[in-house]
């Protein structure tokens, strides 16, 4: 047989010379890794006749939070288009109010004046030339949804102009003259308690009940002392 030399070896690489017990021990790592790879990938894939994962649901906004986000894109806009325009950290509680006054136009409510014959009627059998507004509860609630809306953008509680004694003032205000032109009250009424009515026993409750003494049994009682 014919020897290679080192010179004339394509593979020119060092080798080292590997025991008997070396090999035996690789055989036994080599068996132990692919054990462990096969375990796992069992566990990554699914059983197909098992449950498969199902994502969670997605979290959709409420009502409440996808009407407060479209008021601030209003607001915004509405500071934008100002003449001068006017950013968020310049805005006070007069500048509220010039909004609330500015949606009066878009309201859906009649307000009687003083003047109308249908001043404080609730129901007025005919149509009057009085204005449209909005109603209390919208502006109170749109005023409660921008106060949140502007300490969810990074606003400070203690500079929220939708907090201003001047928007409170101006919501009473509104409240006290629409109860009055439309004949409406906001007050809660309370409930009356419900009055309780005794409840007529059963017969069996009747007969365990004990019985009065008669007059008899106190006649027998007195002539045997």
């Amino acid at each position: 047989m014919d020897l290679v030399s080192p010179q004339n070896n394509p593979n020119d690489y060092p080798s080292r010379i590997v025991s008997s017990s070396a090999i035996a021990t690789m055989a036994t790592n080599n068996n132990s890794i692919i054990s462990s790879s096969s375990n796992s990938s069992a566990t990554a894939t699914p059983n197909s006749s098992g449950t498969t994962m199902t994502p969670p649901p997605s979290t959709t906004p409420s009502r409440y939070e996808n009407q407060k986000r479209r008021d601030w894109n209003t607001f915004c806009q509405y500071l934008r288009n100002h003449r001068p325009p006017l950013s968020l950290s310049m805005c006070s509680g007069v500048h509220v109010l010039e909004f609330l006054r500015y949606l009066d136009q878009f309201g859906k409510t009649k307000v009687h004046n003083q003047t109308c014959p249908f001043y404080g009627l609730p129901n007025p059998p005919a149509p009057c030339p009085c204005p449209l507004r909005q109603a209390w509860g919208s502006l109170d609630a749109l005023i409660g949804r921008l106060r949140a809306a502007y300490e969810e953008h990074g606003g400070r509680s203690e500079g929220n102009p939708f907090g201003a004694r001047a928007v409170r003032i101006y919501l009473r205000e509104v409240r006290d003259f629409q109860a009055k032109a439309r004949g409406v009250s906001y007050e809660k009424k309370r409930k009356r308690p419900k009055l309780k009515v005794p409840v007529p026993s059963s017969p069996q409750q009747q007969s365990s009940a004990p019985t009065p003494p008669t007059l008899a049994d106190a006649t027998s009682a007195t002539s045997t002392l």
